[in-house]
């Protein structure tokens, strides 16, 4: 007579229909009847939460079973390490909990041993069990809600949806975990070629973020710092004092068509424009890409970006310009950049940059606001775009020295023409208007309050370096709508990384 197995007896599905048995009978019965349909909806979303805990539950146990089953017959397996090394010895029942987007769940299974040998547990490795408390499940979750608004939201959009399953410092420990393999992801990705006659552009810029002054002190010596370290992640500390800042860096890469232009496309004297012909529509982005750091200074983001641009266009065969805002440590980089990779770039000052200081000059003549400011802003604009900055700058200079403008005015007008006179090799307008280039840097401004100044500046934050760096290059990895692909791409590098076998000490994950 065979023994009788009360562990074989037992249903590991019993409990998940016993609670959806319950659930019909309480929807089925008098106190749901008198519910409206939204004590319904809060009803089943609560009843039927705990129903998918228990059918997870439920999965987990029938698959502890079939591992008992597989592992109890003698000869039908054999279990090694990494080392290669058999571990004879087994120990069913070893069990640890995991967080999951419908609650928390046990998972047991059987670890096999050897005398001074690591213990393998192959379930493990079957289910892809992260190292630590959370599912990857709740981690996407907890990635999807933060890089969209504070930790303190996320904390509670999650326990909306999966119950008191994670922390708001949790949170902040996922997020960072989560874009550790942002670069390798894009360094492996091939983007889609371009037609020699489309414009590729490339724009960079910097935005302030408020920073803990530890994370300061820690950004001094980046290189020599862990990879992801467990104490510095967590961004939000509200306060009144004034936080130290540091500077993220977003850079742009984009393709446009070329639309040719004139100057009057661009801009006109007051009551110059006929309605007869309307101005040429501008180039338009398509194709962007979005990168952004902390942690890494300019070179780093300028480097990433000319990677990107690279993969495009790895023959240089297309127009390549780069609008710039006048920094010339800015324009440096980009220059010494191009030159290490021997491409040509045209690089271009930001339209709107220079009519700020020409509108600052303008006012050194003119009153604010009044028709003849925008007439004479209008004219000397017109022989900028043109590619005549530097008569633009000799007409301003003689126009100060008639009116005989002393102290700040005169100051003033003399920026002016030194910031003409700096640049004059990036403002070739008439060229880029002519091949149809784009000649200002919206597109990376709004880049640089979207990744930033929407996330990174909400009021009272004070982030640490590694959270900042992780929530700005997940932010610019959603906006480039790669964050499924990457996801799915992070979460085999992390299967990688926790389950080598004997025949993976070197691979290198490709896709």
């Amino acid at each position: 007579m065979e023994p009788y197995d009360a562990f074989h007896a037992i249903d590991p599905f019993a409990a998940a229909a016993s609670a959806f048995d319950r659930l019909t009978e309480v929807l089925a019965g008098p106190e749901s009847a008198a519910l409206s349909h939204h004590g319904l909806e809060d009803l089943i979303e609560v009843r039927g939460r705990e129903l998918l805990r228990l059918l997870f539950q439920a999965h987990l146990d029938w698959r502890e079973r079939q591992e008992r089953d597989r592992t109890g017959q003698a000869g039908r397996e054999v279990v090694r390490g990494v080392d290669g090394r058999v571990r004879p010895h087994r120990e069913p029942g070893h069990s640890r909990r995991l967080a999951c987007v419908f609650g928390t769940v046990t998972v047991t299974r059987t670890a096999w041993r050897g005398r001074s040998m690591t213990s393998v547990r192959p379930l493990d490795a079957y289910l892809s069990l992260p190292a630590g408390l959370h599912s990857h499940g709740l981690r996407r979750l907890a990635v999807a809600e933060a890089v969209r608004g504070s930790y303190d939201q996320a904390k509670e959009a999650i326990e909306g949806r999966c119950g008191k399953v994670l922390g708001k410092r949790q949170a902040e420990c996922l997020v960072v975990a989560a874009a550790r393999d942002i670069d390798s992801f894009y360094r492996q990705r091939v983007p889609l070629p371009a037609t020699a006659s489309t414009t590729l552009v490339l724009q960079v810029d910097g935005k302030g973020i408020a920073m803990r002054p530890e994370a300061l002190r820690a950004a001094r010596d980046v290189e020599g710092a862990p990879e992801h370290p467990a104490g510095d992640a967590h961004p939000a500390r509200s306060g009144r004092e004034a936080a130290p800042q540091a500077d993220g860096h977003a850079g742009l890469r984009f393709d446009a068509d070329p639309a040719p232009r004139r100057p009057h496309d661009i801009i006109a004297p007051p009551n110059a424009r006929s309605g007869t012909r309307l101005p040429r529509p501008g180039p338009k982005a398509r194709a962007k890409w979005l990168t952004g750091s902390v942690i890494h200074p300019p070179e780093h983001t300028i480097a990433a970006a000319f990677d990107q641009a690279e993969a495009r266009d790895r023959d240089h065969a297309r127009p390549w310009v780069v609008l710039v805002d006048g920094a010339r440590h800015q324009l440096d980089l980009v220059q010494a950049e191009a030159g290490r990779r021997g491409v040509t770039v045209h690089a271009l000052l930001d339209i709107v940059h220079v009519s700020e200081y020409i509108w600052a000059a303008a006012h050194c003549f003119h009153q604010a606001g009044t028709p003849a400011a925008e007439v004479w802003v209008a004219g000397h604009l017109t022989t900028i775009l043109h590619g005549q900055a530097g008569r633009a700058a000799a007409e301003i200079t003689a126009q100060a020295e008639h009116r005989g403008l002393l102290g700040a005015k005169r100051e003033a007008t003399d920026t002016c023409v030194r910031y003409l006179t700096g640049h004059l090799d990036q403002l070739h307008y008439d060229t880029a208007l002519a091949k149809g280039w784009p000649i200002a840097t919206g597109p990376i401004e709004g880049a640089c309050r979207h990744l930033i100044g929407d996330r990174l500046e909400i009021t009272g934050a004070r982030w640490g370096l590694y959270g900042a760096e992780a929530v700005l290059k997940l932010r610019a990895v959603k906006d480039n709508g790669d964050l499924d692909a990457y996801f799915a791409y992070h979460l085999a590098r992390e299967h990688q990384r926790l389950y080598l076998t004997t025949e993976q000490h070197d691979y290198d994950l490709l896709a």
